[in-house]
């Protein structure tokens, strides 16, 4: 079989042996930490914070990037996630803040400067995070434990420490594994819930009342579809040709080839589901997670699966894909680069009109899809209403399917890329992976 004879041309490249054996090792140690419980927390606070997880939607979120490990109490329970908030953060303070614009402009050094700014920014958030999931966790427990100030103090520190390690974890397997390490270990924890939450809906489904096997592969054929269109959307682009002058230096000519600029159609990836999240949980953080109480407003906006709740967020998706996608494509910057290297796109004058004819592009390729983009991202509340529990239903769509989709397309590049260059068949029959750049996830 071809996929046999492609696996032993993997393992007969050592580089690519020794990379995909560290990463196996890396992520074994990833998945041992997630279940060391931190010390002084009982069995009783355990389950407390898991029945606590399960119902509250920023906590499953928070719960399935750090792959069970927020609910189990975790030395790594706080997760990647404080270094993704960092991350975004300098990329935002890069945009309005002149002396990280010059940062960003000196090139490799610039990002080594950018990169250890985001490492104290993430000690500082974890220093902010620690306290507050003791503080939850003591609250879920109601009485099971009881936290002095210096085991506020130490477990702080042991939790902080956790994260760092996970970054490092990430840091190695970016240098020495397959690559793009940290979102790496973000799709290790969303897979790592996928069979548990699988096993749960087949179970569920051959109960006479819940549709029985039939539905479960309607189930299966509809997650599949869902999967394809998100690797459209991730693999999208438009690709705009450019001209390269004619340059004769001596004997020789360089130049006048045609190449392409890929304009993704989703440039922003999956930052508008997680701004967009991150907002749609405000009035659930202000009803104390439990909206029984609360006016129709915050009711109506702590349903997930409710009308207006998927409307706003379907409307918010489109204007963060817009604001991100402006901020992060310039193509000012790409006409002026362009005319240093005496390029240009066929018809279209270079510098002014060119940037005005690259920012049109992007706003026709954008508007379909941020709205393919909105419709992923409520996916998982359709397939709540047809019945599908709710871990299950997560994988219908959303910030999972698509850090899913994007990095596991960004891996098997990686691999690809090796065994081209040893003169192998590529993964695909077409010995080629399109659309995709090497970059991070998230």
């Amino acid at each position: 079989m071809r996929l046999i004879e492609t696996i032993k041309n993997i393992w007969k490249i050592e580089d690519l042996r020794k990379r995909l054996t560290i990463t196996f090792l890396l992520i074994v140690v990833y998945r041992f930490g997630c279940y060391v419980v931190l010390p002084g927390i009982s069995p009783a606070a355990l389950e407390a914070m898991q029945a606590f997880t399960n119902k509250a939607g920023l906590m499953q979120l928070l719960d399935m990037f750090s792959g069970g490990a927020f609910s189990q109490a975790s030395v790594f329970a706080l997760g990647i996630m404080p270094y993704i908030t960092a991350s975004i953060i300098v990329q935002l303070l890069g945009i309005v803040v002149p002396s990280f614009q010059k940062m960003q402009r000196e090139g490799e050094s610039g990002r080594t400067k950018m990169n250890q700014i985001t490492r104290y920014l993430t000690v500082l958030i974890l220093l902010v995070q620690g306290p507050a999931y003791l503080a939850n966790l003591r609250y879920q427990a109601a009485g099971a434990i009881a936290f002095s100030f210096w085991d506020y103090a130490y477990l702080t520190v042991i939790l902080a420490a956790g994260s760092m390690f996970i970054m490092w974890l990430g840091e190695k397997i970016t240098d020495k594994g397959v690559g793009n390490g940290i979102s790496f270990i973000i799709l290790v924890g969303i897979i790592a819930r996928l069979p548990g939450a699988f096993v749960q809906e087949f179970t569920s489904r051959l109960t006479a009342s819940q549709g029985g096997l039939v539905m479960f592969l309607v189930e299966i054929i509809l997650l599949f579809a869902v999967t394809a269109g998100a690797v459209l959307l991730v693999q999208g682009t438009r690709k705009v040709p450019v001209q390269y002058a004619k340059r004769i230096i001596g004997n020789r000519q360089y130049g006048g080839a045609r190449q392409y600029i890929p304009l993704k159609v989703n440039a922003a990836n999956v930052m508008p589901i997680i701004f967009a999240q991150a907002i749609m949980f405000i009035p659930i953080t202000f009803a104390g997670f439990n909206s029984d109480g609360s006016g129709a407003f915050v009711r109506a906006f702590s349903d997930n699966t409710g009308f207006w709740y998927n409307l706003v967020y379907f409307i918010m998706i489109i204007a963060f894909t817009y604001f991100y996608t402006a901020i992060t494509v310039r193509p000012t910057q790409m006409a002026d680069d362009m005319k240093r290297n005496n390029g240009y796109i066929p018809g279209v004058k270079p510098g002014k009109k060119t940037a005005e004819y690259l920012d049109a592009i992007m706003d026709r390729i954008t508007l379909p899809g941020s709205i393919f983009l909105g419709i992923v991202a409520i996916m998982p509340a359709f397939a709540k209403l047809l019945g599908v529990n709710n871990s299950f239903a997560q994988f219908f769509g959303g910030t999972s399917l698509i850090i899913t989709v994007g990095v596991v397309l960004d891996t098997l590049q990686q691999i690809e890329g090796h065994l081209m260059m040893h003169h192998y068949d590529g993964l695909m029959k077409s010995g080629k992976i399109k659309g995709r750049t090497t970059g991070s996830a998230y």
